[in-house]
């Protein structure tokens, strides 16, 4: 009997791509999700749902549910025995975080205490957090590794994630039978390989790469470059970009690692080489073959000049190690996007 993992968020970006992994780790997921960053599809189900499920071949178990209501989560609890969690959901934008940030406290905070709460109460003590290299604030050193600082967030996106650490830290202390792993995420980009799930952002994408994209394929006019003064080699933010597949094969990976009683680890996800903005739309501009227009604005508050990561941990530790380059990354990108220019809602993948 294939082992249950519950996926919050799972009709996500990230969450979708960990799906397929799952199953094809010969998990079984169940997912719950509540359309904040995913398409609505037939029959209620999301859209990249609907869309692995056709073509893996199976179905995947799905409820709509936002982890805010927690007699529906424990509805869910109560139906199922859940060998582990990975927990996806919550609001993710830095810069809307910085003009929200009560919204983003409540929402992704309570959320998370809800899951930790309902996890204890049904004795499901596994659990694999998305987490974010936000955590590490303005890096005092680089590349960042996991000894890094934490803590000193530049927004609150990056304090809710460190915070939800915290807690769970916490809790894994008091509580011996839990074992978790954060993961901090760097920066993912790309899409699967089949061109049928990928990125797509609800209103205007908050992230550089869709952004890029829906200009190459011209749904955006221009792209803006948030300041071109950072001490960086072309003056304009570097980050380090991961393809989500590598990313989702990590979290397969932190899965095996739970078996070990491993207490609460934590490992970067990232590939450990930072490129600047200007460097990554010469990259998409080289796979999609199409010149991308931009223009200088203002830098955005809650960013930092340059930010990538270390990961030697999770390869010593989990045997995981990204494989996937910068072409292959915005290659998969472009697939996706020239495949499905409107996002989900133009069906013409399916």
């Amino acid at each position: 009997m294939a082992e249950k993992v519950l996926v919050t968020g799972g009709a996500g970006y990230i969450g979708s791509h960990c799906v397929v992994e799952l199953i094809e780790a010969g998990y079984q997921p169940v997912v719950v999700d509540d359309f904040s960053n995913a398409v609505r599809g037939e029959g209620d189900v999301p859209e990249s749902i609907r869309r692995i499920e056709k073509f893996m071949d199976t179905s995947i178990e799905f409820h709509e549910l936002d982890l805010l209501d927690r007699p529906g989560l424990e509805k869910i609890f109560k139906k199922h025995s859940f060998s582990a969690v990975m927990h996806f959901a919550g609001l993710k934008a830095v810069g809307e975080s910085v003009e929200q940030p009560l919204r983003y406290y409540r929402v992704n905070l309570t959320a998370s205490m809800n899951l930790l709460e309902v996890m204890q109460a049904y004795r499901v003590h596994n659990l694999v957090f998305s987490s974010s290299a936000t955590v590490y604030g303005d890096p005092q050193h680089l590349p960042i590794d996991e000894q890094h600082p934490v803590g000193g967030c530049t927004n609150p996106y990056g304090k809710t994630k460190f915070f939800i650490e915290e807690m769970i830290k916490d809790h894994c202390k008091a509580e011996k039978k839990w074992n978790a792993v954060l993961l901090r995420y760097f920066n993912p980009i790309g899409a699967h390989f089949s061109g049928l799930i990928g990125e797509d952002p609800q209103g205007i994408p908050n992230n550089l790469l869709p952004y890029v994209a829906q200009v190459a394929i011209g749904r955006r006019e221009c792209l803006n470059v948030f300041g071109n003064d950072y001490d960086t080699i072309d003056g304009t933010g570097v980050r380090d970009y991961i393809h989500v597949v590598d990313l989702a094969k990590g979290h397969i990976a932190a899965l095996k690692k739970l078996k070990d009683d491993c207490g609460c680890k934590v490992y970067n996800l990232g590939t450990g080489r930072g490129y600047s903005v200007l460097q990554m739309v010469k990259a998409m501009e080289k796979a999609s073959g199409k010149e991308i227009a931009y223009k200088v604005a203002p830098r955005r508050g809650g960013d930092i000049a340059s930010c990538y990561a270390d990961p030697r941990l999770a390869e010593e530790e989990l045997g995981w190690k990204a494989k996937f380059d910068l072409d292959r990354m915005c290659e998969d990108l472009w697939r996706w996007q020239s495949k499905n220019p409107t996002g989900f809602s133009n069906g013409t993948a399916s």
